[in-house]
Order: structure tokens, then C-alpha cells, then sequence
């Protein structure tokens, strides 16, 4: 009976007309997922009003094939040239660009690539096969969980301090500070507003995230194009492609960002920015290359692109069984079933099996369609890097400018994105780290909202952090990496002022 299922699926998802949908959708998200400030989100909530006049399979397939697609297309331009083109591609272009940098845009683009079709496999697998259990797990994640889980989130920022843990700490409670500006979502009185209107809604994390890593990129380019004029600059080239045992090399890291985040799409209200952060992270403190993540490796763009297309499939588990959405995009997703006529939930598995199976198998065909496209497309992006600085620079300015004033038509967002393109070129240059910024600023909601909940749950008891055993491990695993950096940063310091003695 379960084959005749899947059969029935297959030949319902396999006609001429959904694989065109299923193709040309994909081929559209990883275009609107490489702009910046374009996200998956954005280009799922533009094709809505198109599903209004399709049965529901060919909806879905339409939305889902947009969702993966976009995801990954934000690392193209990550890779390409340092600017991410969705949140969630912000941890690949640490890495992806200093790859480029050194001669290696292909072979970077192709490993986000097949990093992002595995991890998008992987969740279909998670979504077809254990989507029930895991939605029950999901459901014990509730306030208490979700800050701890954050807290643990935080600790990225110790991994992402290079060269002084105190400025690193000091940069993640910058993003922190950012994060509290606006209207408190619990008291509903304004924090940080200093009488400006545009400040009670806070400041919007796309804008932040291209001033601080595109436009301050930009103002980097422009300084290098003027110093070295007249100099011949070595030119950035393509580079080789990726070899399959380079990609084999990275299974470990695969399977694990793949877990990663399938845990964290299926839990309600996270997403794959902070699931290919937590990869990251994992990645920095195991991996054989650990010494050269963040200074142009594959493994760090393998980590972080595998984390955040696992979370696609993994965030529809919530959704299709509980109803409730796994993030943002699969939050506008539930409005296209609604408009169907279809309520998530258990009876959405016996009563409308001829829907259900076939959403689930169009993840599996829009990643084999992501890795065909993808590779056809591939040269053609790797070819972006030979473009002349002084040609490209100002094309990504503009892009910086307009994707900022898209997300919400508002100059204030583009005045934001600039201050932050200061402080994401002034920064670096007095030694501190941009990505803690970032780190803080993603996951300083999560962890305050849910910490504050937490504690109007136990009537002001903190022991309700201690008593709940899924909170107490994340706890106890962030109080393990806190000390075990503080010991490091403590050798260090001793070693250092020994070698002035010797010295």
C-alpha cells in the first residue's frame, strides 16, 4: 500500500507541466536568492498571488521549488563577492570569498552547490520518513529550551573572536544592542528609539547584513582600486573545479551540518541562518581544516550551505503535521494551503494523502533540479570574478542600495545599511570581528524573548532553566565551551607574556 502511495505521488509530481513549473521555479529562486536583499522568503511571498489559479500539487511545487532554489542562491554572491545574498548564506561568505580571492571561485561554487543539493536530500529523507517523531520532539522545545538552545547559539561568537577574545565578546554585544532597539514585544514600551518613528520598528536584519558585509566590501574595493592604481593586481580567476574527493573529504561535515539542521527546522520559530551558524561553529572546533576556516576553506562553505538547505524540508515537518511553521518562509507557505482549502495537521496524512506525499517528493526533485541547474549555470558565475573591480564595484553598490530599500520601500533601511557599511569597514581595521555583530544580532531576540517567557512560565524561578533536562544540556554544553575558551585565551596570554620575557 505505501508503494502505491509513493507510485501514485511520483506519477502525479512527474507530469510535463509540474517538472516545467518544478525547473523554471528553481531556476527562478536561486536568481532571487542571489540578489541581495531578495530572500527565499521574499520571492515565495511574490508568487503567491500565482497559485490562486493552480491545484494545489503544482502550487506547492511552484513554492517549494522558489523555497530551496533561494536558499541556495544566496551563496552565489556570498562566494562571488562577499555579499550574501539571503541571511542564511552569511556564514558561506567568510570562507567562499577568500576562496575566490585565492583562485578558487569554482571550485567554492561548486561545493555550495553539492553541499546544498545533500543537505536538501537529507531533509527530504528526515520530512518522508520520521516527520511524525520529529514534530513530537519539536513539540517539547518550549521557552525554557529555545533560550537555552540560543545561549548555546552564542557561544559562536568565542569561535568567531580571531585574535582577542575580549573584542570578539565586545562586537557580539554590539549586535546584542542592536537587536533591543524597538518596541518591546512583551511590555510594548519603545527600547533605544531616542524619538525617531523609524527606530520603534527596529532595525531590519537585511539591511544590517549588507551594510556590514556588502557595502563595507565595497568601500574595501574602492580603497584597493585607489592605491593600487597604476600597479598591475594580480587578476582573480575561476580557478579549478571541485574534485570529488575533496567533497568526500568533507562527509563527516556533511552528515553533521545535514542533523544540524534538521533539528533546527524542525523546531518552530528558528531557521537556517542560525543552523548554518551552529554548523559553522561545529565545523571551527572539529574539523581536520579548523585552522583555516574563516581564512578561505571548503569546509566552512560546506557547513554552512549543507546546515541551511537541510533546514527546507525539516522546517515542513511542524507544518504538515502540527501546523505550526518552522520560519518565516514556511510561515507564508501555510497561507498557500490555506487558500487551497487544506489544514495542516494530522488529518492532512489520512485525508489528503494525495497531496501530502506529493509535496514531499517535489523536495526531493527540486534538489536533483538545483544540482542540474546549478551545474549548468556554475560556469557562467564562476566567470563573474575576471570582471574588472572597477567595473563590478559599482554594479554591487547599487545592489546594496537597492535591496536594501526593497524589503520594506523605506530610505531609512538604506541609511542603516550605510552606517552599518561604516562600521563593517572601520571595525575590522581597530581589530574587531564583524560576524559576532551579526551572531548577536540574529539570536539576541531569540534568546531574550524566549528567556523573558521562560521566566513568566516559573512566576520569576530560574530554576526552571535547571529542571528541564533538554534546557540543562544546552546549558551545560555552553558552559563547557565558555571555560574551554577561556582556558585557551589564558595559554595563550601565558605563553605570550613568556616569550616577552624571553624576548
Amino acid at each position: 500500500m505505501a508503494w502505491e502511495i509513493i507510485w501514485n505521488s511520483l506519477l502525479s509530481v512527474c507530469t510535463p507541466v509540474n517538472l516545467f513549473i518544478l525547473t523554471a521555479s528553481t531556476i527562478i529562486g536561486i536568481t532571487i536568492g542571489a540578489m541581495p536583499g531578495l530572500t527565499a522568503t521574499m520571492g515565495v511571498a511574490l508568487a503567491l498571488p500565482l497559485t490562486f489559479a493552480m491545484d494545489p500539487v503544482s502550487s506547492l511545487i511552484l513554492l517549494i521549488g522558489i523555497y530551496c532554489g533561494g536558499i541556495y542562491g544566496g551563496s552565489i554572491t556570498a562566494i562571488l563577492m562577499k555579499t550574501p545574498g539571503t541571511p542564511a548564506a552569511a556564514a558561506t561568505a567568510i570562507d567562499g570569498f577568500e576562496l575566490a580571492k585565492q583562485g578558487k571561485a569554482r571550485k567554492a561554487l561548486e561545493m555550495a552547490l553539492w553541499a546544498s543539493v545533500f543537505g536538501g536530500i537529507a531533509s527530504f529523507f528526515a520530512l518522508i520518513l520520521i516527520a511524525p517523531q520529529l514534530a513530537k520532539f519539536a513539540l517539547k522545545f518550549g521557552p525554557p529550551e529555545l533560550a537555552c538552545l540560543a545561549l548555546f547559539g552564542l557561544t559562536i561568537i568565542i569561535s568567531m573572536s580571531s585574535g582577542s577574545l575580549i573584542k570578539g565578546l565586545i562586537a557580539g554585544c554590539i549586535g546584542l544592542g542592536m537587536s533591543f532597539i524597538g518596541i518591546d514585544k512583551i511590555e510594548s514600551c519603545v527600547r533605544f528609539g531616542f524619538g525617531n518613528a523609524d527606530l520603534m520598528n527596529g532595525l531590519r536584519l537585511v539591511p544590517c547584513m549588507i551594510g556590514m558585509f556588502a557595502m563595507s566590501q565595497v568601500f574595501t574595493q574602492f580603497e584597493d582600486i585607489f592605491a593600487n592604481e597604476g600597479k598591475i593586481v594580480p587578476k582573480i580567476v575561476a580557478g579549478e573545479r571541485l574534485a570529488f574527493r575533496e567533497f568526500f573529504a568533507e562527509l563527516g561535515n556533511l552528515i553533521r551540518g545535514s542533523v544540524i539542521g534538521i533539528l533546527v527546522g524542525a523546531m518552530p520559530g528558528t531557521g537556517s541562518t542560525i543552523a548554518s551558524f551552529l554548523n559553522y561553529n561545529e565545523a571551527k572546533r572539529t574539523s581536520k581544516d579548523r585552522e583555516n576556516i574563516g581564512k578561505g576553506s571548503l569546509s566552512g562553505v560546506c557547513a554552512s550551505e549543507v546546515a541551511n538547505n537541510a533546514v527546507t524540508g525539516a522546517a515542513f515537518i511542524p507544518l504538515l503535521t502540527l501546523g505550526i511553521p518552522g520560519d518565516v518562509t514556511t510561515a507564508v507557505i501555510l497561507g498557500a494551503l490555506m487558500m487551497q482549502g487544506l489544514i495542516p495537521g494530522t488529518a492532512l496524512f489520512t485525508e489528503h494523502q494525495e497531496f501530502v506525499y506529493p509535496t514531499m517528493l517535489a523536495f526531493l526533485l527540486a534538489n536533483i533540479a538545483m544540482g542540474i541547474c546549478g551545474t549548468a549555470l556554475i560556469g557562467i558565475f564562476s566567470r563573474i570574478v575576471e570582471i574588472p573591480g572597477k567595473c563590478l564595484t559599482p554594479v554591487i553598490a547599487a545592489l546594496c542600495v537597492i535591496g536594501s530599500y526593497a524589503i520594506n520601500n523605506s530610505f531609512f533601511d538604506v541609511t542603516v545599511m550605510i552606517v552599518c557599511a561604516f562600521a563593517g569597514y572601520l571595525l575590522p581595521k581597530a581589530g574587531f570581528p564583524t560576524v559576532p555583530i551579526l551572531i548577536g544580532f540574529i539570536l539576541g531576540p531569540v534568546f531574550e524573548t524566549n528567556f523573558r517567557n521562560a521566566l513568566i512560565m516559573s512566576k520569576g524561578s530560574y530554576l526552571i532553566f535547571v529542571t528541564r533536562p533538554i534546557a540543562l544540556f544546552f546549558l551545560a554544553v555552553a558552559g563547557i565551551f565558555l571555560g574551554m575558551a577561556m582556558v585557551k585565551t589564558y595559554k595563550a596570554s601565558k605563553t605570550m607574556q613568556e616569550r616577552e620575557v624571553m624576548e
